[in-house]
């Protein structure tokens, strides 16, 4: 592919850069919320044939049997995607894009990879909660908890998709079960300080040259490619930068500080990585 001088020289020059990622970005590292594949069949193919288990998804929004098997399967999950996961080339790819420049974040893949690459959670904003922690399911009150390690000590005795009984979370205040902090039904408590986060973050780049690069959105999604492009119609400095296999959409009001690149994710940031390093 070959890459616009001009949209090369607006990344280059960028004071900051701010990333819009969805599925997209999580199929190119290997994990595909929708598929029945190989990689789910491997990990919950016993869940699949016992529980009728279609994908991952399906899982995580489940009205499972129990809170032992719920937690069961979100132990297994968040061992394999989070705890065992190792940076990909994209991921290393896209840090080195960044560079030195000041960046914010804004994701619906709530599997932390982008911190776990060391990138700064501070500067994170998993607008649809994230798989290392967790809320009270009622909820009675909007405090998240950490459950990184209480998921991997419940990997390590899960059995059967199950874990034992006393190792289920309840709520400290009413005493209602937990649940993972990823949205799924009205009980989802919004993230206000990484909100708060992304706010200050666009005040600081008002009008200043700021790159929109969006990661694997599709054309339809209202959650960030939306308003990403409302973004880059209101700023006046803003350049947006679209990546999408099969499906790049830019509305008319910013075509003329647009680009789009059609293609795989990991081919696309590779060249873009090597023609700034330049």
């Amino acid at each position: 592919m070959t890459m616009n001088e001009t949209m090369i020289k607006k990344l280059k020059n960028a004071d900051a850069i701010l990333v819009g990622a969805s599925n997209g970005l999580s199929i190119t590292e290997g994990l595909h919320l929708f598929a029945d594949n190989e990689a789910f069949e491997e990990l919950f193919g016993d869940l699949k044939r016992k529980y009728g288990l279609r994908c991952l998804l399906h899982g995580m929004t489940a009205r499972w049997p129990s809170e032992e098997e719920k937690w069961g399967f979100w132990s297994r999950a968040a061992h394999h995607y989070c705890a065992e996961y190792q940076p990909t080339q994209v991921m290393k790819d896209l840090q080195a894009i960044i560079g030195d420049r000041d960046y914010f974040i804004v994701t619906s893949n709530g599997e932390c990879h982008f911190e776990k690459c060391g990138l700064d959670p501070e500067k994170i904003y998993e607008i649809e909660g994230n798989w290392l922690t967790m809320q009270c399911s009622r909820p009675c009150h909007d405090t998240i908890y950490p459950a990184a390690e209480l998921l991997e000590q419940m990997a390590a005795v899960e059995q059967n998709g199950k874990i034992p009984s006393e190792m289920v979370p309840h709520c400290p205040k009413c005493g209602a079960p937990m649940q993972i902090h990823d949205v799924g039904d009205h009980s989802f408590i919004p993230n206000r300080k990484e909100q708060k986060r992304f706010e200050d973050f666009l005040a600081k780049y008002h009008g200043r040259n700021i790159v929109i690069l969006e990661l694997g959105i599709g054309a339809r999604n209202q959650l960030i490619k939306a308003p990403l492009m409302r973004l880059t119609a209101s700023e006046p400095n803003a350049t947006y930068i679209t990546i999408n296999l099969g499906e790049v959409y830019i509305t008319r009001d910013i075509q003329d500080k647009s680009y789009g690149l059609d293609g795989y994710l990991s081919d696309i940031l590779g060249e873009l990585r090597n023609v700034c390093e330049e």
